[in-house]
């Protein structure tokens, strides 16, 4: 499921959910993903002020993909800057996905 991100506070959130659905408390999350559990407190409260590496180790270690949808002229011109990158095709919405 896609999740809009709006905020450093939504990120937030999302991680914190994804920890609780997978029933890990929030210092064990810290030392399996490598981080400390001050740090994982931080992003799960939405600090706008976390280190980006740390960011993406905690979302890896959770099981959260992040994607960044952008406007074709953009995504044609990173193409032509990075060409050995392979796109994700985007998945067209399910009748399920539309309902919810």
């Amino acid at each position: 499921m896609k999740i809009l991100i709006k905020d450093a506070a939504t990120i937030g959130h999302i991680v914190k959910a994804s920890r609780k659905a997978q029933k890990v408390r929030q210092d064990d999350a810290a030392g399996s993903i490598g981080v400390s559990e001050n740090f994982l407190g931080k992003l799960e409260h939405g600090s706008p002020n976390i280190q980006w590496g740390k960011l993406f180790e905690v979302c890896m270690g959770l099981g959260i993909h992040i994607e960044v949808d952008v406007p074709q002229h953009v995504f044609d011109y990173w193409m032509q800057q990075h060409p050995t990158t392979k796109p994700t095709k985007r998945k067209k919405p399910s009748k399920q996905d539309s309902t919810s």
